[in-house]
């Protein structure tokens, strides 16, 4: 795991500086003001104003100084050091009040040691994790009594399909669903902010986890699951997909497919 997790950690290294300029992110509209959160986001877990929250995989920390803009008192965490230097440096940037401690997730109990209202992790941050059940039960250790997790992530059946080569509507099996102890490896080609980046690091590495195991993980953690919802979209672009017309920030089967798939979810779960 130590090969594994260090490759990845100089990815998201060099992916920190990529992203810091990229359109996908818009760091300088961020800087002129409001939120990066969903509004399903803000709905499912209620207001923040006076809260404690603690952000896991925070990445440089929109999302993180998005709830301290609604009020929250918020900690943002990550296994990039780059990535919690450049959090530091916006929240230092925007004048808003945050901490960022820079640990490799299991590893964040010995460098956090309070409660929190809420434990807050989002899109496209599960598959980098090769210990589900250890997530579940560091994310419970920091939940004080009430206290909720949230999550909202892609769907693990939007993953199974082919997403090179592939048009709108081809779905086309080609990864596993069911979880499985060694990772998928990938070629590296710029970064999903802007694949026409210049990377250095040659291959990315990724867990299967199925919907199954994320919800046991967290209900075996001792968490009460109080929702889990599904939707029909994907908040990045993806080839079988296609882009919304009303929501251009995210991405549905188009209206030739027969059917219908899940492609996000988002799941809430209680402290007793």
């Amino acid at each position: 795991m130590d090969e594994f997790r260090a490759a990845n950690r100089a990815l998201w290294d060099e992916w920190t500086g990529i992203h810091l300029g990229s359109e996908f992110y818009d760091v300088e509209g961020f800087k002129r003001g409001g939120v990066r959160l969903r509004q399903y986001e803000l709905d499912e877990v209620g207001d923040v104003a006076g809260k404690d929250l603690l952000h896991l995989q925070c990445h440089f920390g929109l999302d993180t100084l998005s709830w301290r803009r609604l009020g929250a008192c918020v900690t943002g965490a990550d296994f990039s050091p780059r990535a919690i230097e450049a959090a530091r440096a916006l929240a230092a940037e925007t004048g808003l009040d945050a901490r960022f401690v820079c640990s490799d997730l299991l590893d964040l109990p010995q460098h956090v040691d309070e409660r929190f209202d809420v434990v807050y992790t989002s899109r496209g941050v599960l598959g980098w994790l090769p210990d589900l059940a250890g997530w579940a039960r560091v994310a419970a250790g920091f939940l004080r009594p009430g206290g909720i997790l949230y999550v909202t992530e892609i769907h693990p059946v939007a993953q199974v399909f082919a997403d090179e080569n592939v048009e709108p509507g081809e779905l086309r099996v080609e990864y596993p669903y069911f979880p499985r102890a060694e990772p998928l490896s990938f070629p590296v080609q710029g970064s999903y902010a802007d694949e026409s980046a210049a990377v250095e690091a040659p291959v990315e590495y990724a867990w299967v986890h199925s919907l199954g195991e994320i919800v046991s993980a967290v209900a075996g953690a001792g968490l009460r699951i109080e929702l889990l919802n599904e939707w029909p979209f994907v908040e990045w672009p993806l080839p079988f997909l296609e882009q919304d017309p009303e929501l251009p920030d995210r991405y549905r089967l188009p209206a030739s497919v027969a059917g219908e798939l899940p492609l996000f979810f988002s799941l809430r779960a209680r402290a007793e």
